[in-house]
Order: C-alpha cells, then sequence, then structure tokens
C-alpha cells in the first residue's frame, strides 16, 4: 500500500487573492517582545524561565518551541547603524509542506490564511518538522502517551472572526500589522517605493515557496535575519508528491509507531525507577 500525498491547502493564494496575512516590517520593530508577552497570554502557554523584558534573551539565536509559538531574536552586524530584530513564528504558506507531508491530515491550510494543527489527529510522526522548510513545527514532549505538534496558528481563533491576531494587537509601533493579503503587498510596494534607501526592494513571502502569508520587510538582507534564501518559488508539496505517492505507508507508519510506544516505554521505566527510590 502507497502513501497518498495529502492535500496541503484547502485554497492557495491564486484561489483566495483577498484572504487574511500579516506583514512585519523589520525597520521599525524595537524588541519590545509585547508580541511575546501576548501570544503567551492568548494562547495560555507556560510561564517563560525569564520575564519577557529580560534582555539577555537576545544574547542568542532562538527558535520557536512548543511553550513559545513566537520569539523574537536581534541580529547584529559591524556595518550596520543599530541592530536589527525580527519576529519569528510560523510562515502559513499557501500550500504548506507540514499539512502535505501529515498523513493523518492534523494540520491544514484555511481559507482564512492560517495554517492549523487538529491535536486529536496529531500521532506524533514529526514528519511535518522534517518538512517544513522554515523549521517551525514544533513537537510536545512532556506527555509521550499522546504527542502533539504545537506551532502558531495566526490566532486563528480571532482571524476567522476577522479580528487581528494578538501579536500584531500588541504591537506599540505597527511593526506586524493584520490585514487582506492584497492590502498588505499593496502597503509594502508604497513602503519600499517612498523610502528606497531604507528597504530592500523585495517582499520577502510574496512569492517563497510558492508564497506565504506571513511578510517580511527589511533593510539588510533577509539572509542575514535568518530567513532561508534557498526555497525559491515551487510550493514544496510539489516537489515531493510523486516521491509520496511512492513510499509503502507501513515504512512510514510503522516508524512513528514504535517511536511512540519507545518514548512511552522509557517513561514508565523512570517513573517505576522514581517509586522504587521513594520507598
Amino acid at each position: 500500500v502507497a502513501a497518498r500525498p495529502a492535500q496541503a491547502s484547502a485554497a492557495t493564494i491564486i484561489d483566495r487573492p483577498d484572504g487574511y496575512a500579516m506583514l512585519t516590517d523589520t525597520t521599525r520593530c524595537v524588541g519590545c517582545r509585547r508580541c511575546e508577552a501576548a501570544c503567551n497570554r492568548v494562547n495560555k502557554l507556560p510561564a517563560p524561565k525569564s520575564s519577557f523584558e529580560d534582555p539577555s534573551v537576545f544574547e542568542e539565536t532562538r527558535r520557536t518551541t512548543a511553550e513559545a509559538y513566537t520569539v523574537v531574536n536581534r541580529y547584529e552586524n559591524l556595518q550596520w547603524e543599530k541592530p536589527v530584530f525580527r519576529k519569528v513564528q510560523c510562515m502559513h504558506c499557501a500550500e504548506p509542506a507540514c499539512a502535505s507531508a501529515c498523513l493523518v491530515g492534523a494540520l491544514k491550510k484555511t481559507e482564512e490564511g492560517s495554517v492549523v494543527w487538529d491535536e486529536k489527529l496529531c500521532m506524533g510522526c514529526r514528519y511535518c518538522m522534517t518538512a517544513c522548510p522554515f523549521y517551525v513545527p514544533a513537537f510536545e514532549y512532556f506527555d509521550a502517551g499522546s504527542p502533539a505538534i504545537r506551532k502558531c496558528t495566526m490566532c486563528y481563533q480571532r482571524t476567522a472572526k476577522g479580528i487581528a491576531p494578538a501579536c500584531a494587537e500588541a504591537c506599540p509601533v505597527e511593526a506586524t500589522v493584520f490585514g487582506k493579503r492584497n492590502d498588505l503587498l499593496r502597503i509594502a510596494r508604497e513602503r519600499i517605493a517612498g523610502q528606497p534607501g531604507k528597504y530592500v526592494d523585495h517582499i520577502y513571502g510574496e512569492s517563497e515557496a510558492g508564497g506565504t502569508d506571513w511578510l517580511y520587510l527589511a533593510g539588510v538582507s533577509f539572509e542575514q535575519l535568518g530567513l532561508p534564501g534557498n526555497v525559491g518559488t515551487t510550493p514544496f508539496p510539489e516537489l515531493t508528491k510523486d516521491f509520496l505517492s511512492m513510499v509503502p505507508l507501513v515504512l512510514i507508519v510503522w516508524p512513528a509507531l514504535l517511536g511512540g510506544f519507545y518514548a512511552w516505554t522509557k517513561t514508565r521505566q523512570q517513573a517505576i525507577r522514581r517509586e522504587n527510590t521513594e520507598h
């Protein structure tokens, strides 16, 4: 039996030219991390080890995790007048590779623009983590019996009602804004045309990986801000669908099931050892 490639999206950017999206202007971001705090609060995530006002987090480049759906990183270069901050989160691809790689349809692209996940369907295979060209999905390891992927959903519970995501609402300088994708592209082009010396003449996400619903503007090269420059413009599911159709399903499912069983067994053994130690 061969695995069938999953449907990556409910509607591509071409199908829904007026869908919702986000625009982050890195020339405006001041690194206040209020977006992180708002995301944490709205998604009811665990409190961070250090406060959202702690500047020491900028000493290393962070990735999103199962406990932090968005993070702000600081990038520095001796040739720059000042550091540049970039908000990191799911890019919400028009045709997401993560959804294409998911064997059970736990990830899907919504018509509104968000890429969302269903914890009840996720079996913890983590193929979405490997498939994502932006290295976004994070695995929740705390319960081996019910593994799950965690990531930004563009506050789908809000955007489905036309309400801005919490991060955009919390930004004091409007570095991240919410709106219809066509409108945001127009705004981005107007900024570039109005201040050509301030911006790189490119909107990251307009065509990368087939287009994303999280767009970026910058005054320095996007690669210097941690955004991959080698993703091309072809949707990733188009590059893998022929391969996935030839992979026997058993070769994909069994490693995931065995991995989950191993994790559960290891957790159980640790619990038994603790009980023996206590007694």
